[in-house]
C-alpha cells in the first residue's frame, strides 16, 4: 500500500511576502524565538526594494511622526502606533547594528551610504538567516483557509503550509515585475475584508497638450507646481519635473499624483501650472527683462530666451505666447510681455490621466484599515491574521515614507504574531 504523505510541519507564524513589510515582519518573529517561515514568490526576497529611489534605497525620512501621519491623509492616525513602536532611529539603527550605515540627503531623505538597495536586501537576508527563518522561494500563495484553529496555505503546486498565524504583506498592486501582483487583495476579500478601491499612487501623469512629445526627456530644476481643480489649488515645493512622450513626471508629479487620480476619477478636470522661476516675481522678471530687450542691434527675442528657459523649451514657449521665433527683441509689445510674464509663473497643462496601477510605485486602496486593529495590525475579523505594508490601505508622498510604513508595520505585526495568544 503507498504510504501516506505525512502532514506539513506546522509553524507559529507564516509570513507572505518578502519585501520591506514581510521580511522585518519575519525576522522580528524569528528574534522572539518563533518558528516562522517566509513565502516568497520571486527567487528571492526585496524584489521591490532593489528599484526604490532609482536602485539606491530610500528606507526612511527624518522627518518627526506628525509629518508622516500628515503624509498618508486619512490613514494616518491609523498608523500612529506602528510609527511610534519602530520609528525612522529604530529603523536607521536596526541597520547600523548590522553593519550598514546611513546618511541623510535634501528633504530629509535617509539612504545606506553604499547607495546601493542591494546593501539593504543583504541585511534583511542575513538577519532572516541569523533568526532561523525558514524562507520558501518560487511559491506563489493561492488560498487560505482556516481549519481548527489553524490557517492552511495552499500553494501553486500542490504545496502547503499550516501555520497558527499569518501576516499578509505581499505588496499592492504596482510594479507586477516585482512580484507585487495584487492577488492577495482577493484573498484578502474571501476572508471577509473589504478592500478599498485600489488606484495609481506615485504615477506620471498624462496630458491633452501634445507639445509635450516634443520635450520628451526634458527635465526642468527648481520650479514649483500649483494644482487646480475647481475652486481646489494644491501648490508643491519647489523641485524638479520630466517631461515625457505621454505628459509629466518626476517627484513634484508623482507627490501631487494620488490626488490628482483621485480628482480624475470623480470626472473633475485638472489642471497643473508649472512656475518657472519661483525664486522670483513677476515684477523682478520683468525688470530684467526691459533690460535684456534693450540688447544690442536686431537681436531676435529667442537669444533673449538663452537666459531665461532651458533651449530645448524656447520653441515651445515662445508658440504659447504667441510670439514667431523670428520676432525680434525690441519689437515684443507689452501685450506680449505680459502673456511672457504669465507663462513664466504659471505654464498650464491639462492633465487627462495617469499610467496604469502597475506603473505607479505605489498603490492607493487595499484592505480597509477600519478592520484592522492599529495597535497590532491583527485583522478585526480573522483572529490570528496581521498584515503589514503596501496591501494595507493608505500611501503618502515619495521621500522615504512609504518604506517606513511597511518597515513600522512590518515590526508591529511580527511582534504581536509572536507575542499575542496563542
Amino acid at each position: 500500500m503507498p504510504q501516506e504523505s505525512p502532514e506539513p510541519e506546522i509553524f507559529d507564524i507564516a509570513v507572505i511576502g518578502g519585501g520591506a513589510a514581510g521580511s522585518l515582519a519575519a525576522i522580528r518573529s524569528g528574534e522572539l524565538k518563533k518558528r516562522v517561515i517566509l513565502i516568497e514568490r520571486n527567487d528571492s526576497i526585496g524584489k521591490k526594494i532593489l528599484i526604490t529611489g532609482k536602485g539606491r534605497c530610500n528606507i526612511t525620512n527624518i522627518a518627526p511622526i506628525e509629518t508622516f501621519i500628515g503624509k498618508f491623509g486619512g490613514s494616518g492616525k491609523f498608523l500612529r502606533t506602528a510609527l511610534f513602536r519602530f520609528f525612522n532611529v529604530d529603523l536607521i539603527e536596526f541597520f547600523k547594528s548590522h553593519g550598514l550605515d546611513m546618511k541623510t540627503e535634501r528633504q530629509g531623505r535617509v539612504f545606506p551610504v553604499t547607495d546601493k538597495a542591494r546593501s539593504v536586501v543583504e541585511v534583511l537576508e542575513k538577519c532572516l538567516a541569523g533568526n532561523g527563518v525558514k524562507v520558501m522561494y518560487n511559491a506563489k500563495l493561492e488560498s487560505i483557509k482556516t481549519k481548527d484553529g489553524l490557517f492552511r496555505l495552499e500553494l501553486a503546486g500542490r504545496r502547503t503550509v499550516i501555520a497558527n498565524k499569518v501576516i499578509l504583506a505581499s505588496g499592492g498592486a504596482s510594479y507586477k515585475a516585482t512580484g507585487s501582483a495584487g492577488d492577495c487583495f482577493s484573498i484578502a476579500a474571501k476572508l471577509g475584508h473589504t478592500i478599498v478601491p485600489l488606484r495609481a499612487g506615485l504615477v506620471p501623469l498624462t496630458t491633452k497638450e501634445a507639445w509635450v512629445k516634443d520635450l520628451q526627456g526634458l527635465g526642468l530644476e527648481n520650479i514649483r507646481l500649483t494644482l487646480e481643480c475647481g475652486k481646489k489649488r494644491l501648490v508643491s515645493e519647489i523641485g524638479e519635473l520630466m517631461f515625457t512622450h505621454f505628459g509629466i513626471s518626476g517627484p513634484l508629479i508623482l507627490d501631487l499624483s494620488g490626488e490628482v487620480v483621485v480628482l480624475l476619477a470623480e470626472n473633475k478636470e485638472v489642471r497643473v501650472l508649472i512656475d518657472l522661476k519661483p525664486a522670483l516675481t513677476a515684477e523682478q522678471i520683468e525688470k530684467r527683462m526691459l533690460n535684456d530687450l534693450k540688447g544690442p542691434g536686431r537681436m531676435q527675442f529667442k537669444n533673449v530666451m538663452k537666459g531665461y528657459l532651458p533651449q530645448r523649451l524656447i520653441a515651445v514657449f515662445m508658440n504659447l505666447a504667441g510670439i514667431g521665433l523670428e520676432r525680434e527683441a525690441n519689437q515684443i509689445t507689452h501685450k506680449e510681455r505680459r502673456a511672457i510674464l504669465n507663462l513664466f509663473k504659471a505654464l498650464p497643462l491639462t492633465i487627462k490621466g495617469s499610467l496604469p496601477i502597475e506603473e505607479a510605485m505605489v498603490t492607493g486602496g487595499g484592505v480597509s484599515t477600519r478592520e484592522i486593529n492599529p495597535r497590532t495590525m491583527e485583522s478585526k475579523i480573522v483572529p490570528g491574521l496581521y498584515f503589514a505594508g503596501e496591501i494595507i490601505d493608505g500611501c503618502a508622498s515619495s521621500g522615504g515614507y512609504n518604506m517606513q510604513q511597511a518597515f513600522s508595520t512590518g515590526h508591529l505585526a511580527g511582534e504581536s504574531a509572536a507575542t499575542q495568544g496563542k
